[in-house]
């Protein structure tokens, strides 16, 4: 065994050399004079080393004290060097231990992962809410009375769906807390029972064929932007929710197909989605050309062209039309197609289904009913479209607009400028 004395005095040499203490211990000596503890060690019939420090940071006390502890983890069947990586993987993360920290690295772990922009946006908010709160505690030490705290001050004012959403995000940072080794367990999962149950609440969604028709023969009135009056008349064709159509690009659409492909990052389920146009859009998208077309997105930003457009416009448009938000929302022309497009019977309710860009609930089903029904969709937007303009031509007088304040102007509906919109096309 090695002396505190021989370690002292041993030199350096031109070639690396090692003094033995036992049991698989020396002290590694290199030509540059810097002495080097480690273990040799046999493990599944692999010899290996493990680096215990340098002397005299590590002095021989400790160099047996961690051999021994070495010894003792072969002897429960790890390896002492695969511990000791495990264990820099844990220190690498230690300094990042608050709840900010921690959510800010998952956001960015989201940001690579390309979840859409609008989704990060949403979690970003909520996120800012719990930060005041939590967003400095040490991420092991918040307690699930904290984390109420924080969803009992977001239910105010009634938003229980935002403390739901919330809820759900606070699982998430505390789930990557756990995985990344900075906390033990998910205490926003204790708290599902907690908060009041959101009453759900659906789009409103004119579905009475004869209304439908004066909505579509108000919305040809529209006096506004250009742009949003085309957004207004596609939206019904089209009826993809309103975040996948104001974010549309010029570069998904294949024209010689009359093919719009969402690419998956941009919609809910995360899978590209096809989009069959009929004449009538294609006829609305060439009039769209001739304003955005030298543009990236379709609908660009008034005033803020290298933007998409504002996400309340097409909703804001319809209340200047007359249509209050209990009535008509940009997401109410999906339920409205889904429901006339059911009621006609002759299509494949899972046609229906796969143009909504819906997953079916069933995982099991899910997994064998693959099917895109792409030219019985192809087929039923045509038709769709169709009707529309039947709808259209059998209506009444449009509605009169209103202004900001919910009052009818006086005078019948205007245009706006330039030529009146072409929703027909030739056939």
């Amino acid at each position: 065994m090695l002396t505190q004395l021989q370690i002292t005095a041993a030199k350096p040499k031109a070639q690396p050399y090692q003094l033995a203490d036992g049991r698989g211990l020396f002290l590694f000596i290199q030509a540059s004079g810097s002495k080097l503890w480690r273990f040799r060690y046999r493990l599944a019939g692999k010899q290996k080393t493990l680096h215990l420090g340098p002397w005299p940071d590590t002095s021989l006390a400790d160099a047996r004290e961690k051999c021994h502890e070495a010894r003792k983890a072969i002897a429960a069947g790890l390896d002492p060097v695969l511990e000791k990586k495990r264990a820099k993987v844990v220190a690498k993360f230690a300094h990042a231990v608050t709840f900010k920290e921690v959510a800010e690295e998952l956001l960015a772990k989201f940001e690579r992962e390309g979840r859409a922009e609008v989704t990060l946006d949403k979690i970003r908010w909520l996120l800012g809410m719990a930060y005041p709160l939590i967003g400095t505690h040490p991420i092991n030490g918040i307690t699930a009375h904290e984390a109420l705290a924080v969803l009992r001050k977001v239910e105010t004012n009634g938003r229980y769906e935002s403390a739901r959403r919330m809820r759900s995000v606070l699982s998430r940072v505390f789930r990557y807390g756990i995985a990344t080794a900075r906390c033990d367990r998910d205490i926003a999962a204790d708290l599902r029972g907690a908060l009041t149950t959101p009453k759900a609440v659906h789009h409103a969604a004119i579905t009475d064929p004869r209304e439908v028709g004066v909505l579509l023969k108000t919305i040809d009135g529209y006096g506004g932007q250009a742009v949003t009056r085309l957004a207004l008349q596609l939206s019904p064709h089209l009826f993809v929710r309103p975040g996948e159509l104001r974010q549309a690009e010029w570069s998904e659409f294949d024209f010689d197909k009359a093919m719009w492909v969402i690419p998956a990052p941009k919609m809910k389920m995360r899978r590209a989605h096809k989009v069959p146009l009929s004449r009538q859009a294609l006829a609305l998208i060439e009039e769209l050309q001739e304003v955005s077309g030298h543009r990236r997105y379709v609908f660009p930003c008034m005033g803020k062209p290298k933007l998409a457009m504002s996400e309340n416009a097409v909703n804001q448009a319809l209340r200047r039309l007359g249509y209050p938000s209990g009535e008509m929302t940009a997401h109410g022309f999906r339920a409205m197609a889904a429901t006339l497009l059911n009621e006609m019977g002759q299509w494949n309710p899972d046609a229906i289904e796969r143009q909504l860009a819906h997953q079916d609930a069933s995982s099991v089903r899910r997994a064998y009913a693959r099917g895109e029904y792409l030219d019985e969709r192809i087929a039923m937007m045509q038709h769709w479209s169709d009707y529309l303009d039947e709808l259209r031509e059998a209506a009444p007088a449009a509605r009169p607009p209103v202004d900001l304040k919910g009052k009818a102007k006086k005078g019948k509906p205007g245009r706006g400028r330039g030529r009146p919109p072409r929703t027909r096309a030739p056939r």
